[in-house]
């Protein structure tokens, strides 16, 4: 049966959880039916605000035959558990970012994916950032020619806990993986791998064996280059920025201002406020164009949504950018 509206059942309500339930309820197409969060003050907060029926039992969202599809926002140690509880369920499902923290787990759920008819997408939202998503295209239609060199700057504005450093898995699996996707959202498969890290300002950072600022090289299939810059700090706010370049030239993405105001006087002229300070206000239309096109999938239709192959390409990139920063070697990717 086709609804007008897709029943979603949320699982997590953190900070990402909260985003996604605002996408669901701010839809056209879309409803939020269940939240469930073994915090369940905090499921209780959320379905306040954006409708559903609170739970601290993930079991009992699956089981109401209330919902039509899964958006998991929970901690990644529950994902893989989650997503193969959704195939029994027969629940199509979203899935934040990464899968997992260890290949081998996420390689032993990947049978039963393949296996099963049920959709299964990842949520890489940055592919549907409009900006990304017209460069993207645009480079599809030839503008530039074949794609030479895609330089991919991400920065945050400040460190995040070093509670949360502790259990994230290091900046390549937590950070950098939305960078990994989109060089392989436009260039394709990645069959080499260079990363150098280092500890600059982050005390969490240092305590917990992670780094702060990272630069890795990749190199696809085809040849062509990737490099991308990565800082857990940036005085000038949320840098977000994107080139590629080609024979025929090159297109570029600059970072989202927080206001278009400047300001002239006798101290200086064009004085401009800082980029955006928050990932929601840089990539709130790509939630919720990544919300759209996972609809698409649920209704059996033809979809952009990311797989859970692409999952796995992305971790398996980011476990050799690991291995190379720590080593100080090239990594060849074999599959």
């Amino acid at each position: 049966m086709v609804r007008d509206r897709v029943r979603f059942g949320l699982i997590g309500t953190g900070r990402i959880g909260q985003v996604h339930a605002a996408s669901i309820a701010a839809g056209p197409d879309a409803v939020l039916s269940w939240v469930a969060d073994p915090d369940l003050a905090g499921a209780k907060s959320v379905a306040a605000r954006f409708g559903g029926t609170p739970t601290e039992s993930p079991e009992q969202l699956l089981a109401s035959g209330e919902v039509d599809a899964v958006l998991v926002a929970s901690p990644t140690p529950t994902h893989v558990t989650l997503i193969g509880a959704c195939i029994d369920a027969g629940l199509p499902v979203l899935c934040e970012k990464p899968i997992d923290l260890d290949i081998a787990r996420v390689d032993a759920l990947r049978p039963k994916v393949a296996a099963s008819s049920v959709p299964v997408a990842l949520g890489f939202n940055q592919r549907f950032d409009p900006d990304f998503a017209e460069t993207h295209a645009r480079i599809k239609d030839g503008e530039i020619g074949v794609l030479e060199h895609l330089s991919i700057i991400s920065r945050d504005p400040v460190p995040p806990p070093a509670e949360y450093i502790a259990v994230s898995g290091g900046i390549f699996r937590d950070m950098t993986i939305h960078d990994f996707d989109m060089a392989r959202f436009f260039l394709g498969d990645i069959v080499e791998v260079s990363a150098i890290g280092a500890q600059l300002f982050d005390a969490g950072a240092r305590a917990h064996g992670d780094f702060d600022t990272v630069t890795v090289v990749l190199r696809a299939a085809s040849g062509s280059i990737a490099t991308i810059s990565n800082s857990r700090h940036s005085a000038i706010g949320y840098d977000q920025r994107l080139e590629a370049f080609g024979a025929g030239g090159m297109l570029q993405v600059a970072n989202a201002p927080s206001s278009l105001v400047s300001a002239s006087t006798c101290a200086g002229v064009e004085a401009k406020s800082r980029y955006v300070d928050f990932f929601l206000e840089r990539y709130a239309e790509a939630y919720a164009r990544e919300l759209a096109e996972f609809i698409k999938l649920v209704r059996g239709q033809r979809s952009t949504s990311p797989t859970f192959s692409d999952g796995r390409a992305a971790l398996i990139i980011a476990d050799a950018a690991c291995r190379s920063a720590e080593e100080g070697t090239v990594i060849r990717l074999t599959g």
